[in-house]
């Protein structure tokens, strides 16, 4: 059977300009509009029935979509959003990309059949990589919502929660700051994500506020994906003998810098502050217990929750709005100052 998807690869157009040109909308042109109807009866195209009665009429089901479902943040983040989606009323489809954008791209067309009423999504890494927005503009044309967390696409119009990844890192930084630290480096394993680059310049905004530190930022990029965390690790404090200072940007890093000190005979933090975020969950692996940014993950799901089903059931076409969600700064065992929690 031919199906909506097919006809747009045959005519070469997206699968919203096909949907509009056979609905006569104003947006197409006649000239479109008559080779995507031309085409569809050439192809003997009909319409799923089913599809179409399903999005007349409201599922009360959300489309979640989520880059990594072992990331911690992540899971507290769907946690959020299953709690608060039961207590609507709504159900949840959960999808992961595996921050493929060809696996998020599936998703959301796999979900655009008439299974959900909109989405919420973390968008993947590889997507980030693209700068590719084209499938979820094609999705909302649909007149699909969607809500974006934590890693959203700028050029998109919708609804986003986000944390203020400036503020925390900033933060972080002026905490090291003012331990009197003289030599710090910020460990980015988050690559081209956009919550990487807000933290990266969170940190060098501070470092160039602060009158009493002459040193230059010092990024370094570890790729994940290619690279043994601890080893390389290993190679930046052994390499510069004078670091007294690590602001690790991702939920493991801090953890791992840890046990890379010990082991190479750094005192933390007499010697060493070591900083991570988000990694609360980790904390009772470490020992000395590990400072962090901490990110409200469950409360990032509540609010994605609410937006997105004031979007369905008011049909509300308003400005959309850009929800931020604060941190904590959790100063544990790894730094001279401490406010334990």
């Amino acid at each position: 059977m031919i199906t909506l998807k097919m006809l747009a690869e045959t005519l070469g157009v997206s699968v919203s300009t096909v949907s509009k040109a056979l609905k006569d909308s104003p947006e197409i042109s006649k000239e479109t509009i008559a080779r995507v109807k031309e085409v569809a009866t050439q192809l003997n195209y009909k319409p799923n029935r089913l599809a179409l009665g399903l999005k007349n009429r409201k599922t009360r089901t959300i489309g979640v979509i989520i880059p990594n479902i072992l990331n911690h943040f992540f899971a507290k983040v769907l946690y959020g959003i299953e709690q608060e989606s039961t207590k609507r009323g709504y159900n949840i489809i959960t999808c992961i990309s595996n921050e493929s954008y060809e696996k998020e791209k599936e998703s959301l067309e796999l979900l655009a059949n008439g299974s959900v009423d909109g989405y919420i999504m973390s968008i993947a890494e590889e997507t980030q990589k693209m700068d590719e927005t084209k499938h979820f503009k094609e999705v909302m044309d649909e007149n699909l919502p969607i809500v974006m967390f934590d890693r959203v696409a700028n050029n998109v119009t919708c609804d986003k929660v986000v944390i203020d990844d400036f503020g925390a890192a900033f933060s972080a930084t002026t905490i090291l700051l003012e331990e009197g630290r003289k030599n710090i480096v910020l460990i980015n394993t988050l690559e081209e994500i956009s919550v990487g680059k807000l933290r990266i310049l969170g940190h060098t905004n501070a470092l160039e506020k602060y009158s009493g530190y002459a040193g230059k930022p010092v990024i370094v990029n570890i790729s994940k994906a290619l690279e043994p965390l601890e080893g390389e690790i290993e190679k930046i404090l052994k390499t510069n003998k004078h670091i007294d200072a690590l602001l690790c940007i991702d939920n493991i890093t801090g953890t791992i810098a840890i046990g890379v000190a010990q082991r190479l005979g750094i005192k933390v933090p007499e010697e060493l502050s070591i900083i991570g975020f988000s990694s609360d969950n980790m904390v009772h692996l470490t020992s000395p217990k590990l400072s962090t940014v901490s990110q409200y993950g469950e409360e990032i799901g509540v609010e994605s929750v609410n937006l997105l089903i004031g979007r369905i059931e008011n049909n509300d076409k308003t400005m959309h709005i850009i929800k931020t969600i604060n941190f904590a700064l959790n100063l544990r065992g790894t730094t001279k100052a401490k406010i334990t929690k």
